[in-house]
């Protein structure tokens, strides 16, 4: 089963199963596919590794939200958004530990030859097909500046 048609048919169950907070972040979720799938020059249906990168930036956008609101102290707001964001988690591919990233980088620093922070683009871009939606972006980001800048 599609990714897609599983959050449709999980949206159903939690809303027969009357869970609020459920189909509410599954409908947030396939309205933000839904969206992606409409932009651009035509409409076209997204694959599961394009719905899951949709997926992560919803999960992204809720730990954001929830450590904003922690921080001006809407402490029931941010356990909204903590509680959607696992809910979104559960969606997810399991995340990816720091040393299994570290393994990754290593190996795409010495697929690409990379050898300073100047080349960190071209690690990057070797490594993020590896793990889109298992980890993420800014932990990868500073995990290969690290190491780069260790390789000096």
């Amino acid at each position: 089963m599609a990714l897609k048609e599983k959050l449709q048919s999980d949206l159903t169950q939690s809303m027969r199963d009357r869970n609020e907070l459920r189909s509410g972040t599954i409908r947030m979720v396939l309205t933000a596919i839904k969206n992606e799938e409409v932009s651009g020059k035509e409409a076209r249906e997204l694959s599961d590794a394009e719905v899951i990168t949709v997926l992560s930036r919803e999960a992204k956008k809720r730990r954001e939200a929830a450590e904003a609101f922690e921080q001006a102290g809407a402490k029931e707001r941010a356990d909204i958004e903590k509680a959607e964001g696992e809910i979104i988690a559960t969606y997810l591919p399991a995340q990816l530990s720091e040393s299994e990233i570290k393994d990754l980088i290593n190996a795409a620093i010495a697929e690409t030859g990379a050898s300073g922070p100047q080349q960190m683009g071209l690690v990057m871009k070797s490594i993020q097909p590896k793990i889109a939606g298992r980890a993420d972006g800014g932990l990868v980001s500073s995990l290969v500046k690290a190491a780069l800048s260790e390789g000096n």
